[in-house]
């Protein structure tokens, strides 16, 4: 009876012991870390390649290949419209002033606001067409009246990229249409997701649903923000939603509810907004 009470205290030491230094490494990851220990989500999800964050800390709440390469389409226009506003505002520089459009920024494939050579035009429209409709046209604007030249502003892109963390990104484009040598992972976009959304005036564009440009000699002018997140998720605010033939379908999607607030990414992805709900749902259950 002796030698069972023995190693019954032996084997409660044992336990005890395995409690206190599981709760010290629960505490310093929580501290220290940047994932949280939650149950993997009871769902799959289409994506190749996703992270879901919480936007105040960071804290990665589910992961999947999210330091895989992936093509960004067009959420790379996230980094183009932060960096677009840092500069502005660093010079102190008006977002209504209207700038001539650039020769370069006329007839670029894809999705377009439809600019004219010399056609004159506010940045705030200029953003708010990028961020809503997805112009491509309107983010080689932006990086030839930001940057200088268009190459200027990849360079700057690039450097604001590393300067935030990001380790697998690389741009040569302001727009996101396909390159090989153009790309981010997951986890990287999330980052430049998360830096962007503290900007109060990204936020605000992100968030519209519609937008009005002035824009008198043409007939393009209402902007319907193609993000649906916006419009069909509780507490959706944002941000940009990503497609090519090459690249799949991208989103990097936000949303804020009773104070928590989650950034979400899914890339390769054919059921986006899908996968991008669940989640968004799974990370306000798990905060």
């Amino acid at each position: 009876f002796m030698e069972f009470l023995k190693k019954g205290k032996k084997t409660i030491a044992i336990i005890m012991t395995l409690v206190v230094v599981l709760t010290g490494m629960y505490i310093c990851a929580q501290r220290h870390g940047d994932v949280m220990w939650t149950s993997a989500p009871d769902f799959a999800i289409s994506a190749g390649q996703a992270i879901l964050v919480d936007g105040d800390t960071g804290r990665v709440l589910y992961e999947k290949a999210a330091d895989q390469r992936a093509y960004p389409a067009s959420t790379t226009k996230i980094m183009t419209a932060l960096l677009t506003l840092e500069i502005l505002e660093k010079y102190d520089s008006p977002l209504d002033q209207k700038v001539e459009i650039p020769a370069e920024a006329e007839g670029v494939e894809g999705s377009s606001l439809y600019l004219k050579a010399g056609e004159k035009i506010s940045i705030e429209d200029l953003l708010y067409g990028m961020m809503l409709v997805s112009g491509n046209d309107s983010a080689v604007a932006l990086s030839c009246i930001i940057g200088g030249t268009q190459q200027h502003f990849i360079e700057m892109m690039n450097r604001r990229a590393d300067a935030i963390g990001c380790t697998g990104t690389h741009f040569t484009n302001p727009n996101g249409l396909f390159d090989e040598d153009h790309y981010t992972t997951a986890r990287d976009l999330a980052n430049i997701t998360r830096t962007a959304m503290k900007n109060k005036t990204f936020r605000r564009m992100v968030a519209a649903k519609e937008w009005n440009a002035d824009r008198p000699g043409s007939t393009y002018r209402h902007f319907v923000n193609k993000n649906k997140t916006v419009r069909q998720f509780d507490g959706g605010n944002g941000v940009k939603i990503g497609y090519t033939k090459a690249s799949g379908r991208t989103l990097a999607a936000s949303a804020t509810r009773d104070g928590k607030n989650v950034i979400c990414v899914v890339m390769s992805a054919p059921n986006w907004f899908q996968d991008a709900y669940r989640l968004m749902e799974y990370g306000f259950d798990v905060l």
